[in-house]
């Protein structure tokens, strides 16, 4: 029988870190198994814990690191990309925001959903991942820079568009 502790820190705590998950890997049905293998990960290691919500972040963010890390496998989206934009139009700005932040690296896109969607400190955010502030700061402004120019592409990307990609 699970400690009752930890079951109410669950019942507690389970929507917030399944949203996490969720926008950490883009899927509902993949973000209830991270969460859970997290979960399962923790039970054990329950009462020596100081900070499992902390743990069971950084536990989602290794595993989908992990998961990255092997051969890379298409990415099918509901976008298509010559459809026409309209102004105010969120759905396709917020699908847009996040197929470009499915294309960041795994540490930068977790910095970016710890720091800016969880509205986390950057002293959390490194604490969580377990890296210096510094890291934090760095991937934070790499990873903006990376969103500002996949979802606002420049003038050589439109350029290589024109030229048929050479």
């Amino acid at each position: 029988m699970p400690d009752d502790d930890f079951q109410a820190f669950v019942e507690q705590r389970y929507t917030a870190l399944l949203r996490t998950a969720y926008l950490l890997c883009g899927s509902r049905d993949r973000a209830e198994d991270v969460l859970q293998n997290a979960l399962a990960a923790a039970l054990p290691k329950w009462r020596r814990m100081e900070h499992p919500e902390a743990y069971l972040r950084r536990v989602m963010v290794n595993q989908l690191a992990n998961d990255w890390r092997r051969p890379i496998r298409e990415i099918v989206t509901a976008v298509l990309p010559d459809r026409a934009r309209h102004a105010g139009d969120a759905v396709e700005d917020r699908d847009e925001l996040w197929s470009a932040l499915r294309r960041l690296p795994v540490r930068m896109r977790a910095v970016l959903v710890l720091r800016y969607w969880e509205d986390r400190s950057e002293q959390e955010t490194a604490q969580i991942l377990g890296v210096t502030v510094g890291t934090v700061k760095s991937h934070s402004s790499r990873g903006l820079a990376r969103l500002r120019e996949l979802i606002e592409p420049g003038p050589s990307a439109a350029l290589t568009t024109a030229n048929g990609g050479n």
